[in-house]
């Protein structure tokens, strides 16, 4: 069943660098260090392109960045109906999609409704399977050869980890989602099978515009407008990459916390022990 058919919840003189007042400041170099890992964004590679990418807000970025999981949800609606005619997500299996909030029931039923290789009958001919919740999400070609031609020399790339290696990170995905549709400048020739999108290198891509207005259906009755679609369908990439990235930020900010605390009581320590030197 396609994901419409769920509901979606949605004291004395020290050496010099040693003593209390060296440790204070490593201290504080370790919490500035690591508030940049509790900070750190998915896709945060960066590459330049044609056109200036555009920043846009997302709830999972920053330090404190969560996982908005109806969001998920949804941009896992426009990847099935939508990113899978083309992309396979090798890494995640369909047991992992419970990771968004659904039972192991509604887990079942979305893996029951894809069907997988399952090796060949007694003529030799293909067959397949309703696939489990240990099956993968698999490209829909028999073999990267059929990818590549089946779509103009192109092959699609994975998407299980696309959030954290695409250059330029989800802000350059989403523009790319929304770039089709402009004017190429003049003297740009753009080649049969391709299209013209600022933001994609030397802007030329083979893949379609995909994203239209009313293109997917969400069971939650949120309108979907190629925008929302481009949000949503990101935000699923990003935590399917990082699955774990809201459980690392708060990590991140209790040991934060805890240096911050050792450092003032450290420093009070260090006033207490120097306090009779003159």
């Amino acid at each position: 069943m396609k994901p419409e058919a769920f509901t979606i919840r949605s004291s004395r003189p020290e050496a010099p660098g040693k003593g209390p007042g060296a440790f204070a400041t490593g201290a504080l170099v370790a919490c500035l260090a690591l508030a940049g890992v509790a900070g750190g964004l998915p896709g945060v590679a960066r590459a330049q392109s044609p056109t200036p990418v555009p920043r846009h807000s997302w709830s999972f970025t920053g330090p404190l960045g969560h996982f908005d999981m109806a969001a998920v949800q949804r941009g896992y609606a426009v990847y099935d109906q939508v990113c899978a005619s083309c992309h396979g997500m090798t890494a995640v299996t369909y047991g992992d999609l419970g990771g968004m909030g659904l039972t192991e029931e509604q887990v079942g039923r979305i893996a029951h409704a894809h069907h997988v290789r399952a090796g060949t009958d007694a003529t030799g001919k293909p067959v397949s399977r309703p696939a489990t919740s240990d099956d993968h999400l698999l490209s829909p070609y028999a073999s990267p050869a059929a990818a590549v031609a089946a779509n103009h020399g192109a092959r699609p790339p994975d998407q299980s980890r696309l959030a954290v290696v695409y250059p330029g990170g989800v802000d350059r995905m989403r523009a790319l989602l929304l770039g089709y549709g402009q004017s190429p400048p003049p003297g740009t020739q753009v080649p049969e099978g391709s299209f013209y999108n600022p933001y994609a290198v030397n802007g030329l891509i083979a893949m379609p515009p995909l994203l239209h207005d009313g293109g997917v259906t969400y069971a939650d009755g949120t309108s979907p407008t190629a925008a929302q679609q481009a949000d949503d369908v990101v935000t699923f990439l990003a935590w399917v990459a990082q699955p774990h990235l809201e459980e690392r930020h708060r990590t991140g900010v209790r040991v934060i916390a805890f240096l911050l605390v050792l450092l003032v009581l450290t420093f009070c320590l260090k006033r207490r022990i120097w306090s009779d030197v003159h």
